[in-house]
């Protein structure tokens, strides 16, 4: 891990198992309106551009480190909906802000998964 990367993003092969793709056992809209609901009710966001069409939200985060967040939400069969997150800041500490931003994405993984039944994380769901 490089501590003074100042971007974050989550994969399906992700060498960081934390930071796998997440898999849901819901459709597109439930995933979709979790996440929405999630953003929009945490005061330390505030979401910039929702666009379902194209099944992503944006947002800025203010807590702890100023970042520019998107999360993108994929429907891969019907009940089968993978949720990707890319965390990004401009600012620069002097300890790295990657383990900040790396805990920023845990947490909203962790926020969805006590809102939405797991199919797993990682390529298919594994």
């Amino acid at each position: 891990m490089n501590r003074f990367k100042k971007q974050c993003e989550t994969s399906d092969n992700h060498k960081e198992p934390e930071l796998r793709t997440r898999y849901y056992k819901a459709n597109f809209q439930q995933v979709f309106q979790t996440v929405e609901k999630i953003l929009g009710t945490d005061p330390s966001v505030t979401v910039v551009s929702i666009s379902s069409e194209h099944g992503e939200i944006s947002a800025e985060t203010h807590d702890g480190i100023p970042a520019f967040l998107v999360v993108t939400v994929i429907t891969l069969r019907p009940y089968e909906t993978a949720v990707d997150i890319l965390l990004s800041s401009e600012k620069f500490y002097i300890a790295g802000a990657y383990p900040i931003i790396k805990n920023k994405v845990s947490d909203l993984y962790s926020k969805l998964g006590e809102s939405l039944p797991a199919a797993g994380s990682g390529k298919y769901g594994n």
